[in-house]
């Protein structure tokens, strides 16, 4: 786990007391993906799991199917003018690629599909079909992920500034869950694991958001052949709408005792 950054801070309070404590604050560094020798994206991340991120990266964009397509991955300090270092993972695939995709290639921590050239390109094909996929999740179980996802939380207990992500399976077993500052890369970092894993496509999976279900985080789930994602906050309209077209399940407010199902209703039962 990371170890998050400790800075001084001056607490006030409207009634007037002042004192000073210790905060500790999320890591966010850069990191840059390189495939081929050809930068594709640098990520606002928390530093960790960074091979994962990369791999998670490549898989949710379509650039390869899975971990098996890489020959190897190295990580080096580069330095990216007097500011200081970048973070660099240079990927080599098995099979050498001339047709990478172009990319504006600086996104924030808070926002990935808006670092593309175009929305068009996030509407990526999935190799996995989800909609036949039979799984069936009882009301019950799902809602006893959203507390099990905050127990694996370690960071967000020490910062409050970290998204999570988890994959849970059939019968709710925690698979894996990362944090970070950017959903995305939470998203990417678990993804990126099941890869490595050789677990994709992830048939009868559900994966989990502490924050909102964006179109972007949709993508991602179906490019790992997710049938299931779940949200504790809204999805957006254009998640709701890419879930309806692709046959996947999505389901957000997924807090307490109650949750909304959006998309794929067959496959939640209240029972």
């Amino acid at each position: 786990m990371t170890v998050p950054r400790r800075c001084r801070v001056r607490q006030l309070t409207t009634a007037g007391e002042v004192r000073w404590l210790t905060d500790d604050l999320s890591a966010e560094e850069p990191l840059e993906i390189r495939v081929e020798g050809q930068a594709l994206s640098v990520t606002m991340r928390t530093p960790g799991d960074d091979f994962d991120l990369a791999v998670g990266f490549l898989v949710t964009e379509g650039i390869i199917a899975g971990a098996e397509e890489i020959d190897t991955m190295r990580m080096c300090p580069h330095a990216a003018d007097a500011s200081g270092d970048y973070n660099v993972v240079e990927v080599a695939l098995r099979e050498r690629r001339v047709d990478l995709p172009a990319r504006n290639f600086y996104t924030t921590s808070s926002c990935g599909v808006c670092g593309k050239a175009s929305i068009d390109a996030v509407r990526t094909r999935s190799r996995f079909a989800v909609r036949d996929d039979p799984v069936e999740l009882s009301a019950m179980l799902l809602a006893s992920l959203p507390g099990r996802l905050r127990e694996a939380q370690r960071m967000f207990s020490r910062t409050g500034g970290v998204h999570a992500a988890g994959i849970f399976d059939a019968g709710g077993e925690v698979l894996c869950v990362r944090e970070d500052v950017g959903r995305h890369n939470a998203f990417d970092k678990v993804i990126g694991w099941a890869a490595t894993q050789r677990r994709l496509p992830l048939t009868s999976h559900v994966i989990l958001a502490s924050g909102r279900a964006s179109f972007e985080l949709t993508q991602k789930a179906l490019m790992a052949g997710i049938p299931v994602l779940a949200a504790v906050s809204a999805p957006s309209s254009l998640a709701v709408q890419l879930a309806e077209q692709c046959g996947m399940t999505l389901i957000g407010f997924l807090r307490g005792e109650q949750m909304n199902v959006y998309t794929g209703h067959q496959r939640v039962v209240a029972a």
